[in-house]
């Protein structure tokens, strides 16, 4: 299915040609019909020879209903330029060309009406040429330009020969699993409710699907759906498609929204552009200067922020920033034209290049020109790998949307990418760009050795402390820590492999004299604050991380071998009695109850115990998650 716009100056008899051809007169307002005078999107459908449905958008030819036009012709695949021969080009064909031109809409064909009016061969010949000449330099300046007459059928034969020829593969009719319709028309059938009308594009609709209406987060249900007044079960992208939507009224639904897959689209007020100023424009365009813009059937007035200079000159391109009054549902690649508020005129248009910068940029800054540069012109892996930039690691799904490549070339070109070491593969599927994965293992080394030259007593850093200073999630952690050979984890220490802890003699000397300490009275050591004064704090935490100590409280510790002891015991009397109390650990070892009960806290928190009461019980969790494999297996064997 294809759909294909009209335009053209309002006297040139768009709307007749589309009714000689259909048998549908698309001016279905009663002001059009008493004015003659096509003022909002009309709409009709042809079935060609071979069978194919060819969708019509008749846009108003008038100047005055210019951004009315604009609704329309964003979701064509081809144009049907419509100059009278009796008249030649007009200033607002000139403005419809440019816009089409701007559009990237390459694909047409000039009909020259009302041929029947014209008895002079050479004016005709005249004609002809002056409209050559129009479309020279633009999109359309191999177009056929066929003499037709609406009133006599001359020609027509011959329109519908090359209307059936236009090309069908364009981009609005490619599959990404993502429908996409900007809504041009709303109304409400009687026994039905809400009807809204577009070109679908980027996906399939179906009857019963659940749709999403942006901006405004709506909600509904699909209840029936037509392509050209036949009811279908499911709509292809590439036609006009009428949908009965459930759930919404009227009331919340108007031209600009756009119908799509639940959290596929989300709306945004800023947007970065590619941006072509057209030589007719009246004057440079400046920053902060404000515009209207629009994109295909939303408008908004907007902010113009310029990404590179001070101004663009007309003829000029460059990068922008838009501002806009109006969240609107824009994606990557949408076209877009601009206009100036007053007077109203075209004065350019491009291709949005990042609907969700994030941030307000600064002028001239490079790497944000690189960006708008690879996202522009950048091949296929370049804009793979900017979509895997950044200090997350992205899926496959999430990247295409960033990439704005459809599935099949994003596979390819993600394929290259991986060969050339421009994005690198998580072991779960995941990507990130290589260049950021080498950042964030220099940055990862760089804080490890800084921890070490800090705390040099210390064996490393907790990975949670490292994971929080690096500002990545744990999986990304994970992978940085196993990919790269100068870094060890043990448990939940990582240090740099070539670390050692080593201790002075005067340091070796205050751990002997504590030692002594703790084997002098091994079931009521000092506390933590009375072993700082005589090792400092330092020392006294590189002995628990090296497993010399095992401090059970903010104020408690014991060495490792009467630790082990009075675990050994508590796990004894909990299987003779069922259960264990902070006395009976008080008399088994002759400690005082302060320590009983922070070794049975410290054991609970493990969930090697569980308090009941006033006493306690074996836990859910297997030693090995307090001991480790060896150190559990040990305990038991003694235990039994």
């Amino acid at each position: 299915m294809r759909v294909i716009g009209t335009a053209g100056h309002v006297d040139h008899g768009k709307t007749t040609l589309v009714k000689s051809l259909t048998g549908i007169d698309t001016d279905r307002l009663a002001e059009e019909k008493a004015r003659a005078l096509t003022i909002d999107l009309g709409f009709a459908w042809l079935a060609l020879p071979d069978g194919e449905q060819l969708g019509i958008i008749d846009v108003p030819g008038h100047r005055d209903f210019i951004e009315n036009m604009l609704a329309g012709v964003g979701g064509i695949d081809a144009v049907l330029l419509v100059i009278a021969a009796d008249e030649g080009v007009m200033p607002q064909t000139r403005e419809h060309l440019a816009i089409l031109d701007l559009l990237g809409i390459n694909a047409g064909l000039v009909a020259l009406s009302r041929v029947d009016l014209v008895d002079d061969p050479e004016w005709l010949e005249l004609v002809e040429d002056e409209v050559q000449d129009l479309l020279a330099d633009t999109c359309l300046a191999d177009a056929p330009i066929l003499p037709v007459s609406a009133t006599t059928g001359a020609g027509l034969e011959a329109l519908l020969t090359w209307l059936a020829a236009l090309p069908g593969d364009g981009p609005s009719r490619q599959d990404f699993s993502q429908p996409r319709l900007p809504v041009d028309r709303v109304f409400t059938m009687s026994g039905f409710g809400t009807v809204v009308t577009g070109t679908l594009n980027g996906g399939p609709l179906r009857v019963g699907d659940e749709v999403e209406l942006q901006p405004g987060n709506l909600r509904g249900r699909i209840r029936g759906l037509q392509c050209y007044q036949q009811k279908v079960s499911e709509a292809g992208p590439g036609s006009r498609v009428a949908v009965n939507i459930s759930g919404l009224t009227t009331a919340e639904v108007a031209r600009g929204h756009v119908l799509a897959g639940p959290g596929q689209i989300r709306p945004t007020t800023l947007a970065d552009l590619r941006f072509r100023y057209l030589p007719s424009a009246p004057r440079p365009l400046d920053h902060n200067a404000e515009v209207k813009f629009f994109s295909g059937t939303c408008e908004s007035v907007a902010q113009v922020r310029m990404l590179e200079g001070d101004e663009l000159w007309p003829g000029d391109s460059g990068w922008l920033q838009l501002r806009l009054t109006s969240e609107l549902p824009l994606n990557m690649g949408d076209r877009f034209i601009l206009r100036w508020p007053s007077p109203a005129e075209t004065i350019g248009g491009g291709v949005v290049l990042d609907p969700h910068p994030g941030r307000q940029w600064r002028r001239n800054q490079t790497q944000v020109l690189r960006r708008l540069r690879i996202l522009s012109d950048g091949s296929p892996e370049e804009r793979v790998t900017l979509a895997a930039r950044g200090r997350s690691p992205r899926s496959r799904d999430d990247l295409i949307g960033l990439s704005g490549l459809a599935p099949f070339d994003f596979d390819l070109a993600l394929e290259s990418a991986l060969r050339a070491e421009m994005v690198t593969a998580l072991p779960d599927g995941r990507l990130l760009a290589t260049e950021d994965r080498d950042i964030l293992m220099r940055e990862l080394r760089e804080v490890l050795t800084a921890r070490h030259r800090r705390f040099p007593l210390r064996r490393g850093m907790q990975r949670e402390d490292l994971r929080s200073t690096l500002e990545i999630e744990a999986g990304l952690l994970t992978f940085l820590i196993d990919s790269d050979e100068e870094v060890n984890a043990s448990a939940d220490i990582v240090s740099l492999r070539g670390h050692r802890v080593r201790f002075s003699a005067e340091q070796q000397e205050r751990v002997q004299e504590l030692n002594a300490m703790l084997h002098a009275q091994a079931w009521t050591p000092p506390s933590w604050s009375e072993a700082m004064s005589l090792t400092g704090e330092e020392l006294l935490v590189a002995l628990v991380e090296d497993g010399t100590l095992v401090r059970v409280s903010q104020e408690v510790f014991f060495s490792r071998e009467s630790w082990e002891k009075m675990l050994r015991a508590t796990l004894e009397i909990i299987e003779t009695d069922g259960s264990v109390s902070a006395s009976q650990l008080r008399d088994r070892f002759e400690t005082s109850r302060k320590y009983a009960i922070a070794l049975l806290e410290s054991l609970d928190e493990a969930r090697i115990t569980r308090r009941e009461g006033d006493v306690r019980v074996r836990g859910t969790a297997p030693l090995s998650t307090l001991l480790g494999e060896h150190r559990a297996e040990t305990v038991e064997q003694h235990h039994s």
